[in-house]
């Protein structure tokens, strides 16, 4: 029985329950390290719950500890913990400012594939009560196209792509969409992509940038991105990363405060036409898991 076929019956057997609440999973990514995605994540956690969300993070970016550095604290446990040393999920959540959950991924996701079955089980159940514990779960990236990146990418149905108007920003934004259309499980009709220009003199600014990377990507790669919103180059929010403090607790009216809050209410009013997708942490991580959709 191969790991797919495993999985598939572990759910079959009721372990991820449809009668459960499912989890809102929202994918940050970019195309190049150094534009803002970890300052994205963080800081829109913190506007999601302002406005009463319970959010976890999953830190999946594995050569990087940004989201811990910006909490101010080392995480004790890591999703490793939770795989090989037996600890459950609860166990394995550091509480930062505000209440917001941090999972440190440390190298764990990227050995799932090989696990047997009962290990899956375990992990699969476990990712499951996620589910009760956050109504969004915001998973942090690495930056580029790695393989790692786009089996995150591939297995969310909505993902936030942070670019910057420096020209190399803009093609490895587009590198990063390429590569993610040319992936064999990719689907554009069960994901959303939503663009988010970072560190802009203005919102006019932030438009053109969002112009620049559609005309290419409509044009060559025929993939729907949307625009999100802008936030503006602020000197308060690199103060506030010099004070390991979110923007968003640190300087709350501060220019790029603002604006990760208009993008949080954009992100939470759903448009006319369209439903917030809650996948669930256990589906998504089956996903990656699985090579193929269940």
């Amino acid at each position: 029985m191969d790991q797919a076929e495993q999985l598939r019956n572990i759910i079959k057997a009721g372990t991820i329950s449809n009668n459960k609440p499912l989890a809102r999973v929202i994918t940050v990514t970019s195309g190049k390290g150094g534009v803002g995605k970890s300052n994205t994540a963080i800081n829109l956690a913190i506007q999601f719950r302002k406005m009463g969300q319970k959010v976890i993070i999953l830190d999946a970016d594995f050569g990087l500890a940004n989201i811990e550095i910006m909490f101010g604290a080392v995480p004790k446990h890591n999703l490793c913990d939770l795989i090989y040393q037996g600890k459950n999920i609860r166990e394995i959540i550091t509480w930062g400012p505000m209440e917001v959950g941090f999972i440190s991924g440390g190298s764990g996701i990227a050995g799932l594939s090989n696990l047997n079955k009962d290990y899956l089980w375990y992990i699969i159940r476990n990712l499951e009560e996620l589910d009760a514990i956050a109504d969004t779960i915001i998973v942090d990236t690495g930056a580029g196209i790695s393989d790692a990146v786009l089996e995150f990418l591939v297995a969310s149905g909505e993902i936030l792509l942070v670019t910057t108007p420096e020209p190399t920003s803009i093609t490895d934004s587009y590198s990063l969409l390429k590569a993610l259309n040319r992936h064999p499980r990719f689907s554009n009709e069960a994901s959303q992509i939503k663009v988010i220009a970072n560190k802009v003199s203005s919102q006019e600014e932030g438009e053109v940038l969002f112009g620049k990377l559609n005309a290419v990507v409509s044009g060559y790669l025929k993939l729907p991105i949307t625009y999100l919103d802008a936030v503006p180059d602020d000197a308060q929010l690199s103060q506030a990363v010099m004070k390991q403090m979110p923007v968003s607790l640190q300087s709350p009216q501060a220019k790029s405060a603002l604006a990760y809050e208009r993008i949080a209410e954009k992100l939470m009013n759903k448009e006319p036409g369209q439903k917030i997708q809650k996948r669930g942490m256990a589906a998504f991580f089956s996903h990656i898991v699985n090579g193929k959709k269940i």
